[in-house]
């Protein structure tokens, strides 16, 4: 049975809720859920607030009470069958008498898959991938990050027009505008980690906060990894108590990765400089990359990316270009390019590291 168009209306519904930008990244995906009667009106809605709450469809189940038997539960991610911090949403809508469930998105995630084969099961009818395209979207990070099992690797740059950070000097701030920083602030707020070498902390000190366009820092923010051979010296601002931080000992992006993967962080905005740019191109573990370019020029200073061991231009690392946005106005203009690497990712042993 294919859906309906008041399930159709009830997932774009769905997919507003599961986007709602006030509820905070984290280890788990955005999920938005609409119960429906059979004459397709709303009873209750629901969304997954974060690690630890109530899954969206358990909210719209609690809202509805008894009119939940018999509905229709139009979520935008296939209900899972897993027992974590919350109970399996397939059992729920079970017990809650639900008589049909329509989701978007299959659950990538084999620890939390199975949750439509156990509701037709249960005398469910379920149907699947309505919009499925405009829900991966929507946790595309999520996704990718589940099916790689790894951490989707965002690499944030600013750079003059020839490519440089820094000027011969070694001083760099500001490359980009006010404007642009701000800006970049916002795109860190959604990640869930923010991840320099231990040469830009000596170097630079950042804080690596998340901060609104006031530079207040933000009730929510990512954790900091610095990752390096290196002691971080006492007193660097990174280890002061505005956000978490951790110290990654290795010089190796692979085993860097796999840490913050198993601390459940799935969005990691690198930040380092140019080795460590370069180390991460040359693994094949940058998946996005977002420029800030500045209309200046140095003509001499330190490049936004170290040394990728390309000798002729037949071997240049190619990029697809996604998006280009002016960010400010006037001597506030930077533009903005959105990126990704038109390659397939290596694994470990392609890579050349040992595991």
């Amino acid at each position: 049975m294919a859906a309906s168009d008041a399930e159709r209306r009830a997932m774009l519904r769905a997919l507003e809720l599961a986007a709602d930008p006030e509820v905070p990244l984290g280890p788990n995906p955005r999920v938005g859920c609409v119960l429906i009667d059979a004459a397709g009106r709303v009873i209750a809605e629901g969304r997954h607030r974060g690690a630890g709450t109530p899954h969206a469809e358990a909210a719209a189940l609690a809202a509805a009470g008894s009119a939940a038997r018999g509905a229709t539960a139009v979520v935008t991610l296939e209900p899972c069958d897993h027992t974590g911090r919350t109970g399996p949403c397939s059992l729920a809508l079970l017990s809650a008498g639900v008589r049909r469930v329509v989701f978007a998105q299959p659950d990538a995630n084999p620890a939390a898959a199975g949750g439509a084969d156990r509701l037709r099961a249960g005398g469910v009818e379920v149907e699947g991938g309505l919009l499925a395209e405009k829900a991966t979207a929507l946790n595309r990070v999520w996704s990718f990050a589940v099916q790689h099992r790894r951490p989707f690797v965002t690499w944030k740059f600013a750079a003059t027009l020839d490519g440089r950070s820094a000027a011969a000097d070694g001083t760099s701030r500001w490359v980009s505008s006010r404007a642009a920083r701000v800006d970049a602030h916002r795109l860190r707020g959604l990640c869930d980690a923010i991840l320099v070498g231990t040469g830009t902390v000596e170097v630079d000190d950042p804080q690596l906060t998340v901060r609104d366009e006031h530079d207040d820092v933000l009730p929510r923010q990512p954790l900091r990894a610095v990752m390096g051979l290196r002691a971080v010296p006492p007193g660097r601002r990174v280890l002061d108590d505005a956000a978490e931080t951790v110290l990654l000992r290795t010089r190796d992006p692979w085993v860097a990765l796999a840490d913050l993967w198993a601390r459940d962080h799935q969005h990691v905005f690198l930040e380092g400089g140019p080795t460590l740019a370069a180390a991460f191109l040359q693994a094949g573990l940058v998946d996005e990359i977002v420029a800030y370019v500045a209309p200046a020029l140095l003509g001499a200073g330190q490049p936004a990316v170290g040394d990728l061991c390309i000798g002729t231009i037949a071997d240049a690392l190619r990029l697809e270009l996604c998006e280009v946005v002016t960010v400010g106005a006037g001597a506030e203009a930077n533009a903005r390019l959105v990126l990704n690497p038109s390659r397939s990712e290596p694994t470990p042993a392609e890579s050349g590291k040992e595991r």
